[in-house]
């Protein structure tokens, strides 16, 4: 087990991002929507929802806290591990779950698939709703508490300064 993986967040566009995987936010239908998800179809191109349709087709999406994997086509990431957030509707015990099954089933993915190095966006902080310093600190602490094996380094990618500024401020302490 690797107890001293790298966790990071920076804030940029996961997009541009060079490392084994990208998680995307993605929807139960895999094929695509707004956000992050929609940045990440159209810039990776028609590999990525061709495989996520072939996805559908063996077992009809993606559930709620699950993941699956898929190439990154045109993007500098190898992989697109895409997992669904879930939508906020007052706190309730089951959502924040649901939200820390999404980061521990895409490690999961990466560690099935031996890769080095992800990145994580802010999943279900945008459309979803999600407060975001709750998010956050269920994405961070999932994170740390996660036995690594092959995994050396996790970045979270905020595209916004609010959510960059919560993950420095939970990542100093």
């Amino acid at each position: 087990m690797i107890s001293n993986v790298k966790i990071t967040a920076i804030q940029s566009d996961i997009t541009t991002i060079e490392v084994d995987a990208i998680v995307n936010a993605a929807n139960t239908s895999l094929l695509g929507g707004g956000g992050v998800d929609g940045a990440i179809h159209r810039k990776g191109g028609k590999t990525i929802l061709e495989e996520c349709v072939t996805i559908r087709n063996k077992q009809g999406g993606c559930e709620i806290g699950e993941a699956v994997i898929t190439t990154a086509g045109n993007l500098p990431a190898k992989f697109v591990i895409h997992t669904v957030g879930p939508v906020w509707n007052g706190d309730k015990e089951e959502k924040q779950q649901l939200l820390a099954q999404c980061y521990v089933n895409s490690l999961k993915l990466a560690e099935k698939h031996q890769l080095k190095t992800i990145a994580f966006p802010n999943i279900s902080t945008g459309i979803y709703h999600f407060p975001k310093d709750k998010a956050a600190k269920i994405a961070v602490q999932t994170v740390k508490n996660f036995p690594f094996q092959s995994v050396e380094e996790v970045i979270f990618v905020c595209f916004d300064e609010e959510n960059y500024k919560i993950y420095q401020t939970l990542l100093s302490d």
